[in-house]
């Protein structure tokens, strides 16, 4: 895909694409101490620069899952709703169906199409609930 842009794969390009695969979801700086790993001399404004290319040739989507930075996913993975755990920091992934009554409301009353894959609920996982 990047060769059909005249872009070319590079080392580090390869790199932060493996990285995002590897770790599921991951910020940009997750994805920095990743490369850094595995080859030195990778700056995070090269990491930041390349995961914004990489998303504008639909290789990886982005969400925010704090108040921190963005966090990335291949885009090969099935679209889900993230479910995000205020006390433990905790992701879980549930099925994009439990947002069909909402998203068909809203494109009913609204017209408004909701990208499901962005879309993350903040609240209290059940082990943090039970421990409480």
């Amino acid at each position: 895909m990047l060769r059909e842009r005249g872009l070319r794969l590079t080392p580090q390009r390869q790199l932060i694409l493996e990285a995002v695969h590897e770790l599921g979801h991951a910020t940009p700086e997750q994805v920095h101490t990743y490369v850094r790993e595995r080859v030195a001399g990778v700056n995070i404004t090269t990491v930041y620069r390349t995961l914004e290319l990489l998303e504008e040739l639909g290789l990886v989507n982005h969400t925010h899952l704090s108040h921190g930075s963005p966090t990335y996913h291949a885009v090969g993975e099935d679209q889900h709703v993230h479910l995000v755990c205020r006390a433990c920091g905790s992701i879980a992934e549930v099925d994009p169906s439990v947002m069909r009554p909402l998203t068909e409301q809203l494109l009913a009353e609204r017209s408004f199409r909701v990208d499901v894959g962005h879309v993350s609920l903040f609240g209290e996982c059940g082990d943090c609930k039970a421990s409480a």
